[in-house]
């Protein structure tokens, strides 16, 4: 590793930020170093698609590298970029929602010009649709997403209030539901705490 590389790691990110914001691209090289990682992990941990997950850090990093000018140093740019990470991940959950409302439609009109299902096909696709309900179910995204942040990604209540814009005893209060949730799903399925 070289010295220079050496020296951009001992620099605090909103010194990189201000360095990239004066066209320092090798500080906004570090600064996508240090939290491409975490950021796909987070935006995967909430769209589920490792696929997605690697395109919206990209449109992360993007709108991150075009908003730099902005950026306010009174804040911690680890919460800067959770932020425009969760509203890309908010945007990309929408957009799949409505894809998925109009293919769910599409396919209601298929299906009333083609003939029924046979009460063996009807059964299968019910039993189908159930498992992945009690899947998808398990946690709903709200609680899932800020168990994610505080636990996986070690934010503070009060950082999680700002990324998610949300007050601070909501969060709180979500994060307590989601664990009884957790706790009741795990007795549910014979898994207790040792």
């Amino acid at each position: 590793m070289s010295v220079f590389a050496s020296s951009l790691e001992s620099l605090a990110d909103a010194e990189l930020v201000e360095r990239a914001a004066a066209g320092r691209e090798e500080s906004f090289a570090e600064l996508v170093r240090r939290y491409q990682r975490p950021i796909i992990a987070y935006v995967y941990r909430i769209v589920g698609d490792y696929d997605a997950a690697l395109d919206l850090a990209q449109e992360v990093f993007i709108k991150v590298y075009g908003s730099l000018g902005r950026y306010r140093a009174e804040y911690k740019f680890s919460t800067w970029i959770y932020r425009i990470a969760h509203n890309a991940a908010i945007d990309h959950l929408r957009r799949v929602a409505a894809r998925d409302a109009r293919e769910e439609v599409e396919r209601r009109e298929r299906h009333l010009r083609s003939s029924a299902l046979n009460p063996e096909q009807e059964r299968e696709r019910n039993e189908r649709r159930a498992e992945i309900e009690a899947v998808v179910d398990q946690l709903p995204p709200a609680y899932r997403e800020l168990i994610i942040l505080r636990h996986a990604h070690d934010l503070s209540y009060e950082e999680i209030a700002e990324v998610t814009a949300l007050p601070l005893g909501t969060v709180k209060n979500r994060i307590f539901r989601a664990r009884e949730m957790m706790r009741r799903m795990f007795i549910e399925r014979g898994i207790t705490e040792a």
